[in-house]
Order: structure tokens, then sequence, then C-alpha cells
């Protein structure tokens, strides 16, 4: 079945993008979630006339999600947290304390652009920013135990 999506999901596609998927992931979940819609005929033809008239916009969005994507490069997390001796964490490391921290250092990334590894124990990690469907940039992540 196609579908076009009204917003990017991860691991399928980007906003305006003609996907096949299965009946059941579109019916099911992607069209009541508000994440795609029928790819009819009628909704093709204003895909393709959408997608003409913002083509020479995508590059300027590219080209800034690069820039901003070589800053993040440079930038690495030290997150504190409460753990045990061990340093096993008390909860875990999520996407919205890393989003946090970046909004700390001036990057407003969106928690549902970021991709990492479950994390529970002190140590480093790597956060993978999802800027732009070409752009993924990765972040170090340094998390510690927090002193009394």
């Amino acid at each position: 079945m196609e579908v076009i999506l009204k917003q990017p999901v991860i691991n399928l596609g980007d906003k305006d993008d003609l996907v096949k998927v299965k009946p059941g992931y579109a019916r099911n979940f992607l069209i009541p979630q508000g994440y795609a819609i029928l790819a009819t005929a009628s909704a093709k033809k204003e895909l393709a006339e959408k997608k003409r008239q913002a083509g020479h916009k995508q590059e300027f969005i590219k080209q800034s999600a690069e820039e901003e994507g070589a800053k993040l490069e440079q930038v690495s997390l030290a997150i504190e947290t409460l753990a045990g001796a061990d340093g096993k964490l008390f909860g875990s490391v999520t996407t919205i304390q890393i989003a946090n921290h970046l909004k700390e250092k001036g990057f407003d990334i969106d928690r549902k652009q970021i991709t990492v590894d479950d994390i529970r124990t002190t140590g480093e990690y790597t956060a993978q920013i999802h800027l732009h469907k070409e752009v993924k940039v990765a972040v170090k992540i340094e998390v510690t135990r927090k002193e009394d």
C-alpha cells in the first residue's frame, strides 16, 4: 500500500515522501496517528505540484542543516545524574534530557530527532541527531555520577 507521509517518520521517510508500507501498518498506525495519508491519484498529483514548488527551498534547508551539524559536531555533553557506587544509574538518561542539555548550549533540537542507545550506566555514549534526511550528526555524551 502506498502512502504519503505528512511528517518525518524515522526509518521510513521524510515529510512528503511516497512510501510503500504494509496495509496494516498504514491503516492501524500511520493514518490514524496523522503521520500519513493514502496515496490516491489526486493526492499524488498534489504532491508532485508541491514538490515542484518546494524544490529550490530544499537545498537551502539542507545547507542550513549541514551548517548546524558542523556546529553540533563540536559539542560534547556532560550529564550528571544520580547513580550507585558501581556506576549504575537510578533510571536512565533519556532523549528529553539530551535535548534539554543541547538547548542550554544554544541548539533547538526536538527530542524526536535524537536517537541514542539505552543509557543505564555511567560512561561515554554517542547520540545520533537527525537534522535532515541526508544530514545526521553524532554527539558525544559523557554520563557521570552526581556527587552529593
